[in-house]
């Protein structure tokens, strides 16, 4: 078989250079650089490699344990973006591999950040250099597990790896497949994000459906802890209540007027505020 990039071979030390060895590989000559050896190496010792395209773009070989290797696919971290070209990754050798943009969506928006995790495989490009392909539906099908009842509402981590208009695709820690309607998040979410959140439904095919937002109850005291603060910070009164325009409620406070409404609800249930006059005041203020 040619010894190609991308491929684990092993290779016999032929010769040493000022900048590294020598392989042969298939009857090949392969340089190994200095800085992909792991210590000393001696002539006629073989070794296992990793072949990749060094960047004067020749063939070369590495003792550094690569994530994946041709044909395989992982969850690789973005080293760094080029919006021209598209994202390098870590694939655990010094040259990182790239994911070229049209692998990626139109928006740029919804591209991957420094730190963010891909599934990616890894093929060739039509000159023979490696590069990442983003992994497709059915990739994931075959590394998912289907999701049980018992789940629901359980918290979970994922990585987002499709975006579409209404929302995103993911894949948990825990292997499932899921989907985050854009609905159910405070933003618009990216491929590679990890996001973290709750299983608001477990569907029939063993899929879930994900929502980061807040249960209820940790919602309505955050709510209502905020609206405590503002009161308390303006003299312990405001001129808000129950009855204000829900607009008004928006440009406020960042809420809707239903969750407003429980807010106030909850303070007043404890006595810690209560409405007068078209105001509303905190109950030691009285």
């Amino acid at each position: 078989m040619k010894p190609e990039a991308g491929m684990k071979v092993m290779g016999t030390i032929e010769r040493q250079a000022p900048f590294g060895y020598f392989l042969s590989v298939e009857g090949q000559d392969v340089l190994l650089h200095q800085s992909d050896a792991e210590g000393e190496l001696e002539i006629g010792e073989q070794v296992e490699v990793f072949l990749y395209h060094d960047h004067q773009d020749r063939i070369a070989a590495t003792q550094h344990e690569p994530y994946i290797t041709l044909g395989e696919f992982g969850w690789l971290e973005v080293k760094d973006v080029h919006l021209r070209m598209g994202v390098f990754l870590d694939n655990g050798i010094r040259k990182d591999l790239l994911l070229p943009a049209d692998q990626l969506p139109e928006i740029k928006s919804k591209w991957p950040r420094s730190g963010d995790r891909l599934y990616v495989g890894l093929e060739h490009d039509k000159q023979g250099r490696m590069l990442a392909v983003l992994g497709r539906e059915e990739n994931f099908e075959q590394i998912a597990v289907p999701a049980e009842q018992d789940i629901f509402n359980k918290d979970i981590t994922g990585y987002v790896y499709k975006v579409i208009k209404i929302g995103a695709f993911l894949l948990t820690e825990g292997q499932h497949l899921a989907f985050i309607h854009r609905d159910e998040t405070d933003e618009p979410l990216r491929v590679g994000q990890r996001v973290e959140g709750r299983i608001s439904k477990v569907r029939d095919d063993g899929r879930i459906n994900v929502t980061t937002k807040l249960r209820k109850e940790v919602s309505y005291s955050q709510d209502a802890e905020m609206i405590y603060d503002y009161i308390k910070n303006r003299g312990g009164r405001m001129p808000y209540t129950d009855k204000t325009d829900p607009d008004i409620i928006k440009e406020k406070f960042g809420i809707s007027k239903a969750a407003f409404k429980r807010a106030l609800g909850k303070l007043m249930k404890e006595r810690r505020a209560h409405q007068e006059e078209g105001w509303t005041v905190l109950s030691e203020q009285k």
